[in-house]
């Protein structure tokens, strides 16, 4: 039953790089063809329905690239669709989802201090959020606002902040940064599969079938194409965020989350301005660092981290891994090894908060972090990083015998 925590840390590293390189597919495409777009001229001479065209030089050959803004009167017989990226970055996005922390609720969702459920329901709240949220959108983009570009993006934008401050209030501070990610990332995938490729395909019917395709269409698809390039940089920040406890761990998280959307604006600002040969405009980068430095300035709030009363009890969910015979050795090479780093104030030089917002202070944090202390200390030497600290191997079995126990229920040798 051990060896089931490392198929699952492998398989977590799977899903992972899977997403990363559907990502990487998703987003260059996406960066590629608004840049395309925006740098589109119109030239005398071009063929009907062209409204401009580009031409790219790249890996030895010469590219003259046109785009029909409703159709060609013909359609080609080889037609590429950009889509199956989209789909699977959200589904490999899903799976991590799933194997992270829907599997470890009790450890990365749930924070019974901030909402006392149980993990199932935690796992509702998450699953609920993220269609009625794309639902939301999708309806307020079909309303009449849905034709007033700025005041749909200000809405949009006031959305997306009460997002970020209802799921701080619901679930860790990790698990709300990496769900604000996976919300804006649905509501990407969901326009690329209910109204981009949809109309999409509307328009190859109607031109096999010798009807004249409807404009609004393709200007429906441009608006949601539009909204997922300023969305796109916000997704990524969240999701590297899990790595930085001073971003999604500390007292103003919902509004450092607020302000990374803002960020996303001004970078895409730029390089969408900068594309559309409309000037540099270079005011942004100041401003992108006048929003960074103001969230850098948030993560300093004296409730950075809140300290864990010592008599707090053991969550159920790890009870097996503090009541196991070994536990008592094993808290003390934590205790000698560890804790000086992942302590609410570390007395490791250089160290002025606990990495990732471990500790193991109590008994509690120590339990909950049973699987992770047997894969980074016990069955791999990740920690203490450089074993700065001396952990003998004869201090790693007794890592590794207390986690066999703990999950076997039955003693090691």
């Amino acid at each position: 039953m051990f060896e089931l925590a490392i198929f699952w840390e492998w398989a977590q590293f799977a899903v992972r790089w899977l997403h990363v390189v559907t990502a990487i597919a998703w987003i260059g495409s996406s960066f590629y063809f608004i840049a395309l777009d925006l740098g589109l001229i119109a030239r005398p001479g071009m063929p009907a329905g062209v409204t401009g065209e580009e031409w790219q030089v790249h890996g030895g050959g010469f590219y003259n690239i046109q785009k029909y803004m409703v159709a060609p009167e013909r359609m080609p017989e080889h037609l590429v669709w950009f889509k199956w990226e989209s789909y699977m970055t959200w589904v490999s996005g899903f799976l991590m989802l799933v194997l992270v922390y829907y599997g470890g609720a009790d450890l990365f969702l749930v924070n019974r201090s901030v909402l006392d459920v149980s993990a199932p329901v935690a796992i509702l709240i998450s699953l609920a959020s993220l269609s009625i949220g794309w639902l939301f959108y999708h309806y307020l983009c079909k309303s009449p606002l849905g034709k007033h570009t700025v005041g749909l993006m200000l809405l949009l934008y006031v959305l997306l902040i009460l997002m970020a401050w209802g799921y701080t209030h619901v679930f860790t501070g990790r698990a709300a940064f990496l769900h604000m990610g996976a919300f804006t990332a649905t509501i990407m995938t969901a326009n690329v599969f209910f109204v981009i490729i949809p109309n999409q395909k509307i328009v190859v019917a109607d031109l096999k079938a010798g009807r004249t395709p409807d404009p609004k269409l393709g200007k429906e698809a441009k608006q949601r194409s539009t909204h997922n390039n300023y969305l796109t940089l916000p997704v990524i920040f969240f999701m590297l965020s899990n790595h930085y406890p001073l971003a999604f761990a500390t007292t103003f998280n919902w509004v450092i989350a607020a302000l990374v959307f803002l960020m996303g604006v001004t970078i895409r600002h730029y390089f969408n301005t900068m594309h559309a040969r409309k000037g540099q405009p270079n005011w942004t980068w100041l401003l992108t660092a006048i929003i960074f430095i103001l969230m850098m300035w948030l993560s300093t709030s004296p409730k950075l981290f809140k300290a864990e009363d010592p008599n707090m009890a053991v969550a159920p969910a790890f009870e097996k891994f503090a009541e196991d015979p070994h536990f008592a050795s094993v808290k003390q090479v934590v205790s000698t090894r560890c804790s000086m780093c992942h302590a609410a104030e570390p007395v490791w030089e250089g160290i002025h908060r606990p990495p990732f917002n471990v500790r193991f202070e109590t008994d509690a944090e120590i339990a909950a972090r049973a699987g992770q202390i047997y894969l980074q200390a016990g069955r791999s030497h990740a920690m203490p990083p450089g074993n700065v600290t001396s952990m003998t191997d004869e201090e790693r079995q007794k890592l590794v015998a207390w986690y066999q126990s703990s999950v076997s229920g039955k003693k090691a040798e």
